[in-house]
C-alpha cells in the first residue's frame, strides 16, 4: 500500500478521475476533514451524496461519493475543476478582508478557519480567515 502524502489532493485526483471517465461514483478512503469537504460539495450542488461505509472485512473506513451529472443526457458533470490550493509544502492562509472569490463567486473556495471548515462566502460572513484549502467551480 502506498503512502498518500496529501489525503485531499488524492481525493480530488480520484474525483476528477472518475468524472473524465463518466463514472457516477467513487470510493475515498475515509477522514473527518474528507467528510467535511464533502458537506460543503454537497451543500453547494457539487455532488449529491456521499456515505461513510464500513466493510466487515476491512478495518478501515472508506466514503462513497455519488457524483452529479446535469445537461440533457446527465452527462455533463456538476463539478467543471477543483484545484487544491495549500500543499504540504506550501500552506497558503488569507485575513478575512482578503479571501479569494472563485471566478467571480461563481465557484467556492474552502477554507479552514477557527469557526471549522466554511465556503469563501462563509467566511466573509463570519468575518474570519483562515487557510485555503481548495477551489471549485
Amino acid at each position: 500500500m502506498a503512502i498518500i502524502i496529501d489525503p485531499i489532493a488524492d481525493m480530488f485526483v480520484r474525483m476528477k478521475n472518475a468524472i473524465a471517465r463518466k463514472y457516477h461514483e467513487v470510493i475515498v478512503p475515509h477522514s473527518l476533514k474528507k467528510e467535511k469537504i464533502l458537506d460543503i460539495f454537497k451543500n453547494e450542488g457539487y455532488i449529491t451524496s456521499y456515505e461513510v461505509i464500513k466493510e466487515e472485512k476491512k478495518s478501515f473506513k472508506e466514503i462513497k461519493i455519488t457524483l452529479k451529472y446535469k445537461g440533457l443526457n446527465q452527462n455533463q458533470s456538476a463539478i467543471s475543476g477543483i484545484k487544491k490550493i495549500s500543499k504540504p509544502g506550501l500552506k497558503v492562509y488569507s485575513p478575512s478582508e482578503k479571501l479569494p472569490r472563485v471566478l467571480s463567486g461563481f465557484g467556492t473556495a474552502i477554507i479552514s478557519t477557527s469557526k471549522g471548515l466554511l465556503t469563501d462566502k462563509e467566511a466573509r460572513k463570519a468575518n474570519v480567515g483562515g487557510e485555503v484549502i481548495a477551489f471549485v467551480w
